[in-house]
């Protein structure tokens, strides 16, 4: 018996040392943000949610006091010595989303300010997730159904990107599968997607110290020795130049760390060490050949508000969207070899044979791997970035730079290829805000 209890003992002291926890310095209030649940054609009835910001933009300080543990891009190693004693000494704490994030919610609509003067210094970009409950994400099970939203890009210029798209990142934000995460969703904890991301401060409730290297371009970011893997699927990333849907399988769908350059990714030196496809199977109108679909005054009207609708038959991935009470289906592709203008089996397939890219698509699983994720809850994310590693060019411009812009899949869109520098578009381009709203989600065309 007493050798239980010593037992019992090192077991909850454990989870205390390495626990991520939640600080109480600022009250955490999510922004309210309603959303719609539908059943059929014209009845939907609405939900009322909530979105919180990710962990990843939050102070992070000393336990016991004000002292950060985190400052631009680099750990206190006073705090921080290692991943074990930084999670025991440092916790993340609350938010405030307007003042600090420029995140702002009406009703169902939410509008994200792309730089954001406060107090503290500057904020850049941010993302945030559909919330359920106060401490539960919403998990979407997208097999049959289809999500909609409405989105305003008309003030998004080259070089940013306002992202609608989902993970499998676990629903409590991992606090059920990691005991060492005690803040959970309430937080923003529990990040992962098909880049196998490797700045991020934690992953599955331990500090990712060890390894750390601070960006050269980037004043706020680095790259440590975790990663945090899982199937991601990309709605919409578009600014109002340019834009995409993308699915990104990985061998194993559900949230899950890697080690060092074995991520793959872009934080990597080998893209496609890991388990995940980052590249995907991408659908851009602009990509595949047609040029005056999509932008300011063409078919899709970026300078008005866009309703996107993507659903999810089985073997398919179908997008499309409404505009001024019609109904615009995406283009067929213009390049020989390819044909259809969804994401299928053959598409994808395709597209890699044309466009002379790597297939890591079917390698890890394809679209039955893409399909055993959309069948698992997945959570929603909202975000508005700038790209410190390619400069957005792989969606906006010519890309990759060393090939002839005239090749299948080179041009992606109308960008300048010097356009999107970081530091340009966030002193050129501060005030930049996307509104995401109307969200509905609900079985095949019953939410448009």
């Amino acid at each position: 018996m007493l050798n239980t209890l010593f037992i019992l003992f090192l077991s909850s002291l454990f989870a205390l040392v390495l626990s991520q926890g939640a600080g109480t310095q600022q009250t955490e209030t999510h922004p309210k943000l309603t959303w719609k649940k539908c059943t059929s054609k014209n009845s939907c009835r609405t939900v009322n949610g909530e979105v919180v910001i990710d962990a990843n933009w939050r102070w992070l300080h000393a336990k016991n006091g004000y002292t950060n543990c985190y400052t631009g891009n680099e750990w206190n190693t006073t705090a921080c010595p290692n991943n074990q004693q930084c999670a025991q000494n440092c916790v993340l704490d609350g938010a405030d989303y307007q003042g600090t994030y420029g995140i702002q919610t009406s009703g169902d609509q939410l509008s994200m300010r792309f730089v954001t003067n406060h107090q503290y210094g500057t904020n850049i970009g941010s993302r945030v997730y559909l919330m359920e409950s106060s401490t539960k994400y919403v998990g979407f099970n997208l097999m049959g159904n289809e999500i909609t939203f409405d989105v305003d890009v008309h003030d998004l210029p080259c070089g940013l990107n306002g992202a609608v798209y989902l993970v499998n990142m676990d629903l409590d934000g991992g606090t059920s599968r990691y005991s060492t995460n005690t803040a959970g969703a309430k937080y923003g904890t529990g990040y992962c997607d098909s880049q196998c991301p490797r700045d991020l401060k934690f992953i599955s409730g331990q500090a990712n110290v060890e390894g750390w290297k601070p960006s050269t371009n980037d004043q706020n970011a680095g790259v440590g020795g975790m990663g945090s893997c899982c199937a991601e699927m990309d709605l919409w990333e578009a600014n109002s130049m340019s834009n995409a849907f993308t699915a990104h399988p990985c061998e194993n769908p559900k949230q899950h760390i890697c080690q060092g350059n074995n991520c793959g990714g872009t934080y990597s030196d080998v893209r496609f060490a890991g388990d995940c496809d980052p590249d995907g199977c991408d659908f851009n109108p602009y990509r595949m050949g047609v040029k005056d679909f999509y932008g300011k005054g063409m078919t899709v009207d970026t300078s008005k508000k866009i309703t996107v609708v993507t659903q999810f038959p089985r073997g398919e991935i179908k997008q499309f969207f409404v505009q001024n009470g019609k109904k615009i289906e995406m283009p067929d592709t213009t390049w020989d070899g390819i044909q259809g203008n969804s994401l299928t089996v053959d598409l994808c397939k395709n597209t890699k044979t044309v466009f002379g890219d790597r297939d890591r698509f079917n390698e890890v699983g394809g679209m039955s791997g893409m399909t055993q994720a959309l069948s698992q809850p997945m959570v929603l994310v909202l975000s508005l970035w700038d790209d410190h590693h390619s400069n957005m060019l792989w969606l906006d411009s010519n890309y990759p730079l060393d090939k002839d812009a005239s090749q299948p899949g080179i041009a992606r869109g109308p960008c300048s290829t010097s356009s999107g520098v970081p530091a340009d578009v966030e002193s050129q381009d501060a005030s930049s805000t996307v509104v995401y709203s109307n969200i509905r989600f609900g079985p095949l065309d019953s939410t448009y």
